[in-house]
């Protein structure tokens, strides 16, 4: 919901950066690599009891990476390959920090954590069922920014994630309920894009 809001914000300053970054020879996918180490180091040390600033500084460059990472492109050369490893990378690291807070406290957590990865995993299917039919029909959008796949709107977005996750990791007691609370928005999500596929996809005429 909040990304379309962000883009004028962020897009200036990210290409910006991701000028500067090209002309250093910096590749795009490397970019996205460093991102996901960045991530899992933050869910690694969500895992082992920390939190508050030892867990956000790195969440942060994770994401600013994330951002990064198709401004290189953009003034490099977009590949298809880049835009595949940016969406798996993503993936990997919504998943990571659920998991972490699984493993951190698995009687406390387990529960939530298992409910809020399941409910990515339907959310991520649906982005991703929408995005491929989308390229079959030749839809584009630049709603989102320039992306390699079709971006759909949603109530839950890239943008809310990561506030999601910033409160986790700075008050990790929170985890339970806002896991629950989260997961449910990821639900109502998903059910807005089975129904816009199916206005959008639902007749072959």
């Amino acid at each position: 919901m909040l990304d379309g809001m962000m883009r004028p914000v962020i897009d200036a300053p990210l290409n910006w950066g991701g000028r500067r970054l090209a002309g250093l020879g910096v590749s795009a996918d490397a970019v996205t690599l460093i991102g996901l180490g960045f991530g899992l180091l933050a869910a690694a040390l969500l895992a082992m009891g920390l939190g508050g600033v030892w867990v956000v500084l790195p969440l942060l460059a994770s994401r600013l990476s994330d951002g990064l990472d198709g401004a290189v492109a953009r003034a490099r050369g977009k590949t298809d390959f880049g835009g595949y490893l940016d969406i798996v990378c993503d993936f990997a690291f919504y998943g990571a920090i659920p998991l972490a807070f699984v493993l951190r406290d698995p009687m406390a957590n387990g529960a939530a954590g298992a409910f809020l990865l399941a409910t990515f995993y339907v959310n991520g299917a649906t982005f991703l069922g929408y995005a491929a039919l989308a390229a079959r029909r030749g839809l584009e959008t630049t709603d989102r920014g320039e992306k390699s796949l079709y971006f759909t709107a949603g109530l839950m977005e890239g943008t809310e994630t990561i506030l999601c996750f910033l409160v986790m990791a700075l008050w990790p007691a929170s985890f339970v309920p806002v896991a629950w609370v989260f997961g449910a928005l990821c639900l109502v999500t998903a059910l807005s894009r089975v129904i816009l596929a199916a206005r959008v996809f639902g007749t072959g005429h």
